[in-house]
């Protein structure tokens, strides 16, 4: 049989301090300020030619000025292509489906690509990411940003 073992408490290891408290989750509502976490519509440009572009979602990462920092978001499937994109540079994520698209649709979101979106020029917004699902893109985004 093992001898006793006497423990101090508290231990050590563990601080008396409290825990640091964790950054507030994005709350977003949709009251028509586009804020993070919330999915909006707007006209985003194309990367080859900023003159054209197309109306699509966008996920609002932060507020910046009078507009807002977002990744760009398709309903295109790049995991059948993603070496392909990665070997261009463009890396995607992801994230299901959503308020956002009408027809149900899966999409990703670009995480190597933020676009800077004046608040005039946000057409709708779509709907408000899970907060867990934010998190997650943002950490996934965060590497290439």
């Amino acid at each position: 049989m093992f001898p006793p073992i006497k423990l101090r408490w508290p231990p050590r290891f563990l601080s008396r301090r409290q825990p640091p408290t964790p950054p507030p989750t994005p709350a977003p509502t949709l009251n028509g300020v586009a804020e993070p976490g919330e999915v909006v519509w707007a006209w985003v440009p194309y990367e080859d030619d900023p003159t054209q572009g197309k109306d699509r979602p966008v996920i609002v990462v932060s507020r910046s000025g009078d507009g807002v920092l977002a990744l760009p978001m398709t309903s295109k499937d790049h995991d059948r292509d993603a070496a392909q994109e990665a070997s261009e540079g463009r890396f995607w994520m992801d994230v299901g489906s959503g308020g956002w698209d009408t027809r149900g649709r899966d999409s990703e979101v670009r995480l190597d690509r933020l676009v800077r979106i004046a608040d005039a020029d946000i057409r709708r917004e779509g709907a408000v990411l899970d907060p867990a699902l934010f998190a997650r893109v943002v950490a996934a985004a965060a590497p290439y940003l």
